[in-house]
């Protein structure tokens, strides 16, 4: 079976460089229209189901594209939460960096093998449930980078821009990625930062995949 994950939308935090993480910020304008965009693209191909993180930005994302492909109500699913950053939500990473110099740990920081132990078992079981089915998961930049740095550790960091789809196959009791970037996503008129380093805020701590 296969697994299409999709990054929410746009929201102010996102705009404003601020960490989100557990923070429940929901979609502005742009990112509304980032998932009908995403949800257009979606919509050439057929799908199963559509299933959610509990936040809000990723769950009117699930709304909206659930609607453009012709699919019921997205379901929640509480394990697929973006990773919980701690004391850094809410800041951008200038004020982080003042108040945590250097690569000094923040307190109440997720570790991102904590994130793997949650997600990756939650997608399994949602992918051996649908079996041969094409499923739509909308999810956080935080955890698609976990799965990354989980299935394909050999891969590049590279960003993980709003309303973006990376498509994975579930195969023998594993995920594995077919696509970064999704070539279904080509056409899209969405844009984000150059590099990896430019679209999050704390890139220098993430690369200690701490």
């Amino acid at each position: 079976m296969f697994i299409y994950l999709v990054r929410h939308g746009e929201t102010d935090w996102n705009r404003e460089r601020r960490v989100q993480g557990s923070t429940d910020i929901p979609l502005n304008e742009t990112g509304r229209e980032q998932a009908a965009n995403t949800g257009r693209l979606l919509a050439r191909r057929h799908w199963d189901g559509i299933f959610t993180s509990p936040l809000s930005r990723a769950r009117q994302t699930a709304e909206i594209i659930a609607a453009e492909v012709g699919l019921s109500a997205p379901i929640a699913v509480p394990a697929l939460a973006e990773r919980n950053y701690g004391e850094a939500e809410g800041r951008t990473g200038t004020e982080l960096d003042a108040l945590y110099p250097g690569n000094i740990n923040v307190p109440g920081r997720e570790s991102r093998d904590s994130v793997v132990a949650r997600v990756v078992p939650a997608l399994v079981e949602l992918a051996e449930a649908h079996h041969g089915e094409f499923i739509i998961v909308v999810v956080h930049g935080g955890v698609i980078a976990s799965v990354l740095a989980a299935v394909s550790p050999e891969r590049p960091r590279a960003p993980i821009v709003n309303g973006s789809v990376h498509s994975f196959r579930h195969d023998d009791g594993a995920l594995q990625l077919i696509n970064f970037d999704d070539p279904i996503e080509v056409e899209s008129e969405i844009t984000g930062a150059a590099t990896f380093d430019a679209q999050n805020p704390i890139a220098h701590r993430e690369a200690s995949g701490l």
